[in-house]
Formats: C-alpha cells, structure tokens, sequence
C-alpha cells in the first residue's frame, strides 16, 4: 500500500469513527441534571393562595419554578413561578441541551420528539426570565418546561406577551405567572412518545396579596393572530372551565369567586 492510499484511509477511519462519536453523543448523552445542590429539600417559595391544584399529582419544585406534569400528553399542565424586578437581568447565558426532568417521576419527554416537527421547543417558564442565575437558567431547559409551539406563535404574540409582563415586573414588584398549553383528549401529536399540541395557550397573572390580590388571565389560539393583548383577555373561571384545574382553590370562596370571574383590565397597565 502506498503512502498516499494509506494516508487516505487513516483520514476516512478517523471521519467515520468521529460521525459515529457524535451521532452516539447526539442521540444517547445528556447531562444528569441542571438543579443546583439545594434543590434536595428545596420548597419552591410561592405563596399557599397561589397554588393551583394538580390533576395528577405529579408535583415538582425546582429551584425557581415548579409543575404539575401530565404524563398523557408528555408535558406539564400547568408552571408556575416569580417574576420579580430584580430578575430581569441581563446576565450572558450560554445555551445548554434541553434534557429530560429528572425529578419527574416518569421523566419528562425526550427533546428528540420535536426534532423535525415543525414546532418549537416552547418554554413555558421563559429562559430569558432567568438569566440572573446559571441554574436558574439551566432549569428553564428541562423538557417538562416545554411546549410544542408553532414558530410564528412563539415570537409573535406569545413573546409579547412574555414582555408586557416583563415591563409589570418591573413597575409593580413581584408576579405571579400560572401557564401552559390546555389539554384535552383528541389533539394532535410529535414524535414517538406522542407530545400533545395544545391547540390553545392560557398565562394568569397574579399581584399583590390579600385583599389586595389583582388576577388577569388571557387565553390565546395556538397561531399567530393580530390584535391587542385585551382582546385575550379572559376570565380565570374560563380557563378552569378548559383545563379542570382550580387555581386559587386556598382563597376564601367568595373573594376566589369575584376575582376568577372577573375580566377587568383596570389596574393592569397596556
């Protein structure tokens, strides 16, 4: 054999066995886990009144969000999590994997089911409301915080929302944001372990607390639309109706019931 033949060959080994190294790290390799060493006997710190009730069960708190998990359409049904003024950082945050939740007890859905899909991997608790922390922000990427979501959605009015309630943080203080895709029986699917598309989108904000409390819920069709935030505006008896989850079930009843069906904007700054 030739110097030149043997040359090449050395070459074409060293390629093959490189495309296999990263098709084996591409398809089989994720890190173990993106919470931080406190996250064992962490208690996410929202408040009691706050909480929505899980039809599952299935419950878990991170560091700075947590979920009910619903493992019929491989996604959670509802995240809830603080946004205070002093998170709005803008802290350079490298990107890392989307990986499996650990801490749910079936484990979340493999990002490789959004692979070719056509649909985004939708945060549900937004990265860019964690960048003041590299474990804050690495758990937004857990795929038990993610939606299928078409593309246009996403950046449209998703986004804008996403920073309408940037800008309250940073006028009023702490949030209280409840949100996810509504899920049903009969929607479409991706991927093997069949992720549900929700073909509806709801956010419920919280303020204050006490008599003080201030409630605005919007309900958004899974597409693109034109149109101000206030057209979405729904009441949060609307969204319980949609999804059967109560989520201010620990208020007294008859505060919870004047706040949930009510749909005023008065208070809330468009």
């Amino acid at each position: 054999m030739n110097k030149y033949r043997k040359n090449r060959l050395i070459y074409t080994t060293l390629l093959l066995v490189c495309v296999v190294l990263f098709w084996v790290f591409d398809n089989f390799y994720t890190p173990a886990s993106y919470s931080s060493p406190a996250q064992v006997g962490h208690k996410t710190d929202i408040h009691e009144f706050l909480w929505p009730t899980s039809t599952t069960g299935e419950i878990v708190q991170h560091n700075f969000y947590a979920l009910s998990y619903h493992e019929a359409f491989e996604q959670a049904e509802w995240v809830i999590y603080i946004l205070e003024k002093s998170h709005l950082t803008r802290d350079d945050r490298t990107r890392p994997l989307f990986i499996e939740d650990p801490w749910v007890t079936t484990k979340s859905a493999d990002w490789k089911n959004y692979r070719g899909s056509g649909y985004n991997r939708g945060h549900l608790c937004p990265a860019g409301d964690r960048r003041f922390s590299e474990f804050a922000y690495n758990e937004t990427f857990y795929t038990s915080n993610i939606s299928p979501q078409k593309r246009d959605f996403n950046a449209g009015i998703w986004n804008r929302l996403e920073q309408k309630i940037r800008y309250w943080a940073k006028k009023w203080g702490p949030l209280t944001v409840v949100t996810a895709g509504v899920l049903e029986e009969g929607l479409p699917t991706i991927g093997e372990e069949e992720v549900a598309v929700p073909k509806f989108y709801y956010k419920i904000i919280a303020r204050g607390d006490g008599k003080n409390l201030k409630l605005i819920a919007f309900l958004f069709p899974h597409k693109e639309v034109d149109g101000n935030l206030e057209q979405f505006v729904v009441s949060v008896d609307e969204v319980e109706a949609l999804t059967g989850i109560d989520f201010f079930h620990a208020l007294p009843d008859d505060y919870e019931d004047a706040l949930e069906r009510s749909k005023s904007v008065k208070g809330w700054k468009f």
